[in-house]
């Protein structure tokens, strides 16, 4: 799944080629990937609508709309202050393609721009999900999950941090995974700032002492601001706003590399399972 430096990636790769253009047609009606509304108010109410800023939170690309022209009688939803909220699920892709190009199979999601550029969405398994309307619309339709603060380029302070972790009775990594305390990891960034602070994701989070706080909160940072330095972590289906692979894949230090040896200390890196997810962890480091 694409976690937060995959996400940056692609915002950054899209911003300049999409702020400030209008939407001139929509279209997404897959069920399950269009959460909210309904396919034919979705593609009336992005109709017209000037991209305004391209953000994101978490692993969730956010871009704001524009009041755009007057809505179509009937159709539900105020149109100021609207959000196009797009996540890519486990193995989708986003990207600019010219509106004549041939469409690739499992396309989810089309936005013709005022560019001539058409805005896809790709996704096989289907588990990516798009969604249009004010955040409190969102909300009360239950589609868009409430997300924790990032911890990432100095959004969430350290006394913050230390607050959250002083909290909580459960391991490590299944706290760093909980979207609505910490927003924007996944298995892969929960394992590598693990090791980078030495800390085991086993350990129960209430019980880390301020330095190794300290040092888990810094190594959350640097593990993320390395893989966005190196666009992203394509080991199997992503890749960034331009179709390219990242390459921070390369540079992992113990995700998917369970059995082979640290590369601090040479011991053989041990694996077990936590939260539902495969964990890789260097038993002689991470006490």
């Amino acid at each position: 799944m694409p976690e937060l430096p995959e996400v940056e990636t692609i915002v950054r790769d899209l911003r300049p080629q999409l702020e400030g253009r209008l939407v001139e047609r929509a279209w997404a009606g897959v069920p399950g990937v269009l959460r909210h509304p309904d396919p034919a108010s979705f593609a009336r109410r992005a109709r017209g609508r000037k991209l305004l800023r391209v953000g994101r939170h978490g692993k969730f690309i956010l871009i704001d709309l524009d009041g755009g022209p007057p809505p179509a009688t009937g159709d539900e939803g105020a149109r100021a202050d609207e959000l196009l909220v797009i996540h890519l699920g486990m193995t989708g892709r986003l990207g600019l393609a010219d509106q004549a190009a041939p469409l690739v199979i499992h396309s989810l999601l089309r936005l013709l721009l005022s560019s001539g550029a058409e805005l896809r969405m790709q996704d096989y398994r289907r588990f990516g999900r798009v969604m249009l309307g004010s955040r409190e619309e969102l909300r009360v339709a239950r589609v868009l999950p409430p997300l924790g603060p990032e911890p990432y380029h100095g959004r969430l302070g350290f006394s913050e941090f230390s607050a959250i972790l002083a909290r909580s009775r459960r391991p490590v990594k299944a706290l760093l995974l909980d979207q609505s305390r910490l927003a924007g990891l996944g298995n892969i960034f929960c394992d590598e700032a693990c090791f980078r602070a030495g800390v085991r994701p086993t350990a129960v989070a209430a019980r880390l002492g301020q330095a190794r706080r300290r040092r888990l909160y810094e190594g959350i940072e640097a593990a993320l601001a390395a893989a966005v330095d190196l666009r992203g972590t394509s080991i199997d289906d992503y890749r960034d706003g331009f179709g390219e692979k990242g390459q921070n894949q390369h540079a992992l230090l113990v995700y998917g590399r369970a059995g082979q040896p640290c590369v601090r200390c040479g011991t053989s890196l041990a694996k077990t399972v936590l939260a539902g997810r495969t964990t890789v962890y260097c038993p002689r480091c991470q006490r």
